[in-house]
């Protein structure tokens, strides 16, 4: 008995010991899957200000656009309403790792952003090109008539944007804005003589305003995909929000949604 005693104290260290430990131990932290589902609420990330991706309407408070009917009809599909969370570009990753929001609408690719934040697969491509004040058609014909040190050309804080304008003109001067202002504002006031956009936005400026023009560039730069902003960590949400992707893919969802919005790829 006596040689029986010290060993059920020995298993009874190891056993408090094994319970500590556990109990110590960080809980898998739950999907914003779960979340969504137990919430029933989908919270999307958007800046509203990227026609025809996602545009505001301040006077009602809701929002339109290509980015905002993908957001809708997966709400749809998992059975849960939408909730749009206003950011802007320089706080869009941000926002997804702090929680903010489980999902943005569309944002591009890059190496930068894939540090901070996972991204679904891509459902579209951009690329990139300048535009310029009408009244310029005869200065600037090509990407070298840019940059140059007697030329402003500019983009928004945070956008990818950013990064290029200073790539691709070393030598122009750089204005760099803020939300809520936007770089094609720069162009319009005078400010700078030129902006680089998507394609895609580059076209709704110039019907939006009449006074903007595409330069009539060799190719457009920087083909880019783009794909939705989600927790980098969370495989079970990326892998969920990537099955969607695929099969409304095959339906020919994404398609039928660019001509709605008369996307040029």
């Amino acid at each position: 008995m006596t040689r029986i005693r010290p060993l059920a104290a020995a298993f009874a260290l190891v056993a408090a010991a094994l319970t500590a430990g556990l109990a110590g131990a960080p809980a898998r932290a739950q999907s914003a899957l779960q979340d969504v589902l137990s919430s029933g609420v989908l919270k999307v990330g958007t800046t509203g200000d990227w026609n025809p991706m996602t545009m505001k309407d301040v006077a009602t408070n809701s929002y339109t656009g290509y980015d905002i009917d993908v957001m809708n009809a997966l709400a749809a599909d998992l059975g849960v309403t939408v909730e749009f969370v206003p950011t802007d570009w320089k706080t869009l990753v941000n926002g997804i790792a702090a929680g903010n929001y489980q999902i943005t609408g569309s944002a591009s690719i890059s190496p930068a952003r894939a540090k901070a934040a996972g991204f679904s697969q891509s459902y579209f491509s951009l690329a990139t090109v300048p535009l310029i004040n009408r009244k310029d058609a005869e200065r600037f014909h090509d990407w070298a008539d840019l940059d140059k040190p007697d030329v402003t050309v500019a983009a928004t804080l945070g956008t990818t944007q950013e990064k290029q304008v200073k790539e691709f003109f070393p030598n122009a001067k750089h204005a760099i804005v803020e939300a809520p202002a936007r770089d094609f504002q720069e162009v319009l006031s005078g400010r700078a003589q030129a902006h680089i956009t998507s394609n895609v936005e580059a076209n709704k400026l110039v019907a939006q305003y009449p006074e903007l023009m595409i330069v009539p560039v060799s190719a457009p730069r920087a083909r880019t995909p783009v794909a939705m902003l989600l927790p980098q960590a969370d495989q079970v949400w990326i892998n969920y929000v990537n099955s969607w992707i695929t099969l409304k893919s095959e339906a020919g969802f994404f398609d039928e949604l660019a001509v709605k919005w008369q996307l040029s790829n």
